[in-house]
């Protein structure tokens, strides 16, 4: 009967920035990373702690917490290489020079006006006087005083704070109630709090994990796209008729992802206390040599998507059965055996990651339980489904109101009441082999966006960048086989190298994507591979002065740089 059926469901929360550092200007370029700390990675803990029957997986990506440890420094210390920050903490708003002023202007009103703006009348009457000036052209934002930049800053980092840190925190709230005429006392007081939130992060999440109510996974260190510095022609799997660079392949791409995966493990292992049992990897991009390499370093599981598994299954069968009948599973690559490979439900990820932000919270709670028991009551007899849920754990919460606080509180609430739906980890699954594995004869190589590689190869310009990686990379070996670098040089090249080849360059080439991320990401990328060849002690190309990007890319929407999933 229905009444007996059960079903385990799996959240993955994936925690991932690209390195925004330039380490040519010693900068960081972008400030998500820090942003992201403040609102998202510290709300994303409290839910935890508020609902300690809940458990998931949180995956953190090393060289996002390499940032957050970082941001903690430069918090500690009071010395900023974040310009935001550095203006935040300014002593004398009149004294800004006109580019800190256009700075501002330019980046404080970044974020969902709906829910991050709107809701704060004197933040929006600050956007609607720069509205009316910008009318007027440059000259006119020249009356703006030093009050007017120090509300802006201030109400732009207040906007991005959690909204569990404004509940728990009562100096958080009473910034928020004076409203206006912040000083350099008030400033200061924010960026103390703010140090305060990113300091915590790694604590808390090890605490969750010592107590078992989450598992931490990690991906390969810099967030490569690991099938494609193995294989090129990987891409092919999923879409035959794909372009690829004219490179044959990335220069020793195998020794490369084993050094991201052995790097990933030291990284997790300091600082969560143990290492990884599985990996997300980047892009949940998967091949069989990836998994190979994955079980050889001792990975006992892998994830990637729902498009994936199903044009996998389409190499050994032409007609795909029901979803229901092949989704909720575990699978065994028969290539790479010691890895158990899950695959996430795309339709119920991407209802929480784009579609239940437009609800009210308990609707979409209710909903999205309801979702689950319709699929545990159509599970065949005997058996107990096993729903995948893996999406961000940062990007979509600037779309729900109360940055998601409600909805998580009512979900929450209802799946630790549910007597038939049990929350777990992919480990714990593993451990307790609660269903055998499915074996899958091939592996389709591909990611969760579309199930394809075609995000990061087989446009022109991503070909182009991929071009411009494997010259840096031959360059790379030439100057570590002659023994020129000694060991320190060697590994400063070997950790600016593993930057470059983060999958993040790729996915912003494109015209489909916003104007400004493309023209941010096209420049730091080539400014990491001059940093490359800088410490390899060769004059960087001529032609890492031209921009890649030849398009204009679509118009800002008003919103941050959100990821497709």
């Amino acid at each position: 009967m229905n009444e007996e059926k059960t079903l385990d469901l799996v959240f993955l929360w994936h925690m991932h920035q690209p390195d925004y550092r330039d380490r040519l200007g010693n900068e960081f370029r972008l400030p998500w990373t820090y942003l992201h700390a403040i609102k998202d990675y510290t709300d994303m803990a409290a839910h935890f702690e508020r609902h300690p029957r809940v458990r998931a997986v949180v995956n953190f990506v090393p060289v996002l917490v390499d940032q957050l440890e970082d941001y903690a420094g430069q918090f500690a210390r009071r010395e900023f290489r974040d310009p935001l920050l550095r203006l935040l903490a300014h002593p004398d708003m009149e004294q800004l020079t006109v580019a800190e002023r256009k700075l501002l202007l330019g980046s404080c009103f970044r974020s969902n006006h709906l829910t991050m703006l709107a809701p704060f009348p004197r933040y929006q009457r600050l956007y609607d006087l720069y509205k009316r000036l910008e009318e007027q052209g440059d000259a006119a934002q020249g009356y703006l005083s030093g009050a007017y930049f120090s509300d802006l800053v201030t109400w732009y980092h207040l906007a991005w704070t959690g909204e569990t840190e404004r509940r728990n925190r009562p100096q958080l709230a009473e910034l928020m109630s004076k409203g206006e005429a912040f000083d350099h006392d008030d400033r200061l007081l924010l960026i103390s709090i703010m140090g305060d939130m990113i300091a915590g992060l790694v604590p808390r999440y090890r605490a969750l994990a010592a107590r078992g109510q989450i598992e931490l996974s990690a991906t390969p260190y810099a967030h490569p796209l690991a099938p494609l510095l193995l294989d090129f022609a990987s891409a092919r799997d999923s879409e035959p008729n794909i372009a690829l660079p004219r490179a044959a392949a990335y220069p020793g791409g195998r020794a490369r992802v084993a050094a991201h995966i052995e790097r990933a493990i030291t990284s997790h292992t300091q600082r969560f206390g143990a290492p990884p049992g599985g990996f997300w990897p980047a892009e949940g991009a998967v091949s069989e040599g990836l998994l190979q390499l994955l079980g050889a370093a001792g990975g006992r599981w892998a994830a990637s998507s729902e498009a994936v598994l199903a044009n996998s299954l389409r190499l050994t069968s032409r007609d795909l059965p029901p979803r229901k009948s092949y989704l909720y599973r575990p699978y065994r690559c028969t290539n790479a055996p010691s890895v158990t490979m899950f695959f996430r439900d795309e339709r119920l990820s991407d209802l929480i990651g784009f579609e239940y932000a437009k609800w009210h919270g308990k609707d979409a709670a209710a909903h999205f339980v309801a979702e689950l028991e319709a699929i545990r009551d159509q599970a065949p007899p005997g058996e107990t489904p096993l729903v995948c849920i893996f999406l961000d754990g940062e990007n979509a919460w600037e779309y729900y109101p109360y940055n998601g606080y409600y909805f998580f509180e009512d979900l929450y609430c209802l799946l630790e009441a549910h007597p038939r739906i049990r929350t777990t980890t992919l480990s714990a699954y593993v451990d307790h082999g609660k269903q055998s594995t499915e074996p899958l004869p091939r592996l389709c190589a591909g990611s969760w966006v579309y199930g394809t590689f075609s995000t990061w190869i087989g446009d022109p310009e991503k070909n182009r960048a991929w071009e411009l990686l494997c010259a840096a990379k031959q360059s790379y070996d030439l100057v570590m086989a002659s023994g020129r670098l000694d060991d320190a040089a060697a590994a400063a090249a070997a950790a600016q190298l593993a930057v470059c080849e983060s999958s993040d360059w790729f996915w912003w080439f494109g015209d489909y994507n916003p104007a400004e991320a493309v023209t941010n990401f096209d420049e730091l990328f080539r400014l990491n591979l001059e940093r490359l060849y800088q410490l390899l002690k060769l004059p960087p190309p001529a032609q890492l002065a031209e921009p890649i990007s030849r398009g204009k890319g679509r118009p800002e929407s008003g919103g941050t740089m959100r990821r497709a999933s």
